[in-house]
This record gives structure tokens, sequence and C-alpha cells, in this order.
């Protein structure tokens, strides 16, 4: 069998989850064909992303002359599908605040895929995140494509669902899937569930996680943060109770893994803070490098105030590490308070200074205890084999 995986960028540094979906899928005797809508920004530090770049074809290359003529061949050689797939664009752009030329240009792009999915044989599409991606897919399906399914994995498909038709999108696809159990609710509240198949495959880490020997708690103050520097993952939150801790004369050190647009206002809360000596910018790192990070802090922080269930807090948990988390999402569903770790009120600078403060006065044994259990759970509830297997059998079951 042969699948396509259409993301909207791939690979990316925080998509790591999807490389290590696609090589246990295809480890499971599935081929799998890899396109990307747009290339990636973000540099690209970790070796095996570099390898997925060189094996990923990206839409967008082809311009805006390959985009409107493989819309203008499509309306030729198949005028009544074109047709129908342009009824559904335009009816998902009224929908959407995103207007009709994009949703015109999402057309363009399943029209330019078309051919290259059907010489390639594929059986199926599976995108990632029910933006753009799943619009694409069932544009494609429209036009005479493969069945597609879409894996929702938070923020981009449940803070606005209307807006990007997820109705629509669940209506079309053969099955969609959700990463947490969360998901699936919120997945279940936009179609009906007795003709849309929903199922939960659950993001997971690999083996360099689940076999990491059990290091000792470390007795640095140190914690660490990985993610994407804007809005939505809350450093903000966690830059102000820094400074609360810092003026309870707490000694500690924040390292911040990750880039994006806010880095210029965060760099200047810090200077406005004084937290110049505790707080470290140090951009994207390879996976071997987040896995030194974690290793070498007390806990992982992650402050978002929107999110499905972030990999990074399986992988923390898989190398014994606590995590503090905004309960949010499907973040409770692993972090727990006294047995993971420390889950707090999202937006709230004093409850996160509270964990942060509890994360600090904690004994090592006490934090090897949380972190044990997490490595429990990942490795029960997110092993990338097992999870990719699952999805294997998922493309097997709904193929011709």
């Amino acid at each position: 069998m042969k699948v396509t995986y259409l993301v909207n960028q791939y690979p990316k540094a925080s998509h790591s989850f999807i490389r290590r979906e696609i090589a246990g899928v295809e480890a499971c005797g599935i081929e799998v064909d890899r396109w990307s809508i747009r290339r990636t920004t973000e540099p690209l530090v970790d070796a095996e992303d570099q390898r997925e770049a060189a094996r990923t074809r990206v839409l967008l290359d082809a311009g805006k002359l390959g985009l409107g003529l493989a819309l203008l061949r499509c309306a030729v050689t198949r005028p009544l599908r074109t047709a129908g797939a342009l009824r559904t664009a335009l009816r998902l752009s009224r929908e959407s605040h995103r207007g009709l030329a994009r949703h015109v240009a999402y057309l363009a792009e399943a029209c330019l895929l078309l051919p290259h999915v059907r010489r390639a044989g594929s059986e199926h599409v599976h995108a990632h995140f029910g933006t753009n991606p799943a619009a694409v897919a069932l544009l494609l399906h429209e036009l005479g494509g493969p069945p597609f399914s879409f894996t929702a994995h938070g923020t981009e498909s449940f803070e606005a669902p209307a807006e990007i038709g997820l109705a629509r999108k669940l209506a079309g696809a053969h099955f969609a899937v959700a990463v947490c159990e969360y998901g699936r609710r919120e997945l279940a509240r936009w179609c009906d569930v007795s003709t849309t198949r929903l199922e939960v495959v659950r993001c997971g880490v690999d083996q360099t996680f689940l076999d990491e020997p059990e290091q000792p708690a470390p007795a640095a103050q140190r914690f660490v943060c990985v993610a994407r520097l804007s809005p939505e993952k809350g450093h903000h939150v966690l830059l102000s109770a820094a400074a609360s801790l810092a003026a309870e004369g707490l000694d500690f050190e924040l390292v911040l893994v990750g880039d994006g647009d806010l880095r210029a206002d965060l760099e200047e809360i810090v200077r406005s803070h004084g937290l110049g000596a505790r707080v470290r910018f140090v951009g994207w790192k390879s996976n071997a490098e987040v896995r030194a990070e974690i290793l070498a802090s007390r806990a992982l922080v992650v402050p978002s105030l929107a999110e499905g269930l972030p990999v990074v807090i399986m992988e923390a948990l898989a190398l014994r590490r606590p995590v503090i988390a905004s309960a949010v999402g499907g973040i409770p569903e692993l972090v727990e308070n006294g047995l993971t770790g420390w889950c707090v009120k999202p937006d709230s600078p004093a409850a996160l200074t509270a964990a942060l403060r509890a994360a600090l006065v904690a004994t090592a044994s006490e934090r090897t205890a949380l972190g044990r259990e997490g490595a429990r759970r990942v490795a029960l509830r997110h092993d990338a084999r097992v999870e990719a297997r699952t999805l294997a059998g998922i493309f097997r079951e709904e193929g011709p």
C-alpha cells in the first residue's frame, strides 16, 4: 500500500512527531510519499530533518504559473469534478476569514498534486493538521483523488473550527484522527459520529527517549521550556513568574529553546525585569541537543495558553523529568499534580510561580518519583512504534 502524506510545512523542528509517525508507518510495510505545501522557513538543525527535507516535495515550488496551469488543466480534462471542487472551495471560503482567493489557491494546489498522486499509485492521502492541508486533501478527493484522512492536533483546529470548515472536512474524510481524548471530544462536536470514524492515535516518542537509561535528577536549579516563541505558548506568563521568583531571591536558571516572531519582545521583557543573568535564549536545537537540555534541567515548563498535547511533554517524562504545564487541551491526560508534575491554571503567573517554587524546593527523590511515573505512562501510551502500527492498520482497513 502507498499513502501520500500532506503537511503545510514539513519537516520542521517542532514536527519530529510526524517524522516518527512516517518512519513507523513505513516500518509496517506502507510506502509513504511526502508532500509539503510550502517550504519551512525555520532552520533545520537536526540531521534527520535534513534527510526528510531531501525526500519531501513542495507544492508551492511550482509558483503561481504552475498552480494556474494545473487548475486550467483540471478544468479542461475533468470539468465536472473541477466544478464540484470549486463549489466546495467557495463554501469553505464563506465560512473562513481567509477569503475566496486563498481557497481557490487551495484548489489549485489540489489540482497540482492530483497527477503526482495518481502516478505514484497512492491509495490514500493523510493530512496533518485540520487547516489548509485538510482542505487541499478534501479538494483533491473531490477532483477524483484517493480517499483522505487528517490528524487534528489542537489549537489549529479547535480554536475556530467553524472558520476552517472543520465539519465539512470531517464529513468528507474517510476517518479523522485526534492525538488525545480531549481532541476526540472536540472533533465529535463537529460531526455525526455514527457516520464519521474518529480515532485516537497518540503522538509518540522513539527509542532514543524510551530506552534512555535513568539519569539522576540534576542538582541544578534549572528549568527548560521548548516551544516556538509565539503568543499561544505563554512565554510572557513564564517570564512574569520568573520575575516573581527573582524578586523572592530564589536562585534559578531558565533556558528557552525555540525561536519565533516574539523573540525580540520576550528579550525586552527579560531586560526590563533584570533577568538577563537567569534567562537564556538558545534558539532551535537538534533532537539530541533538546534531550540534553531536558536531562540537565530540574523540570520542563509548558506555560501554553492553548494546546493539544505537546510531544515535548512526552519526551521530558520519558527522560524521567517532571513537567510543569498549563491545564489546557489534553495536557491533564498526562501531567497530573503529585504524580507526574504540576498542572496549573493557564494564564496565571501566580499559579505558575507557585509550581516553579515547588519544583525548586522538591527533593531529588520526590522529583525522581514524579519522573519515573511519567516514564511509565509514556511507555504505555506514547510509544511511536505502537501508535504508528495502529495508524497503519487503519490505513489498510480503509483502503480499496
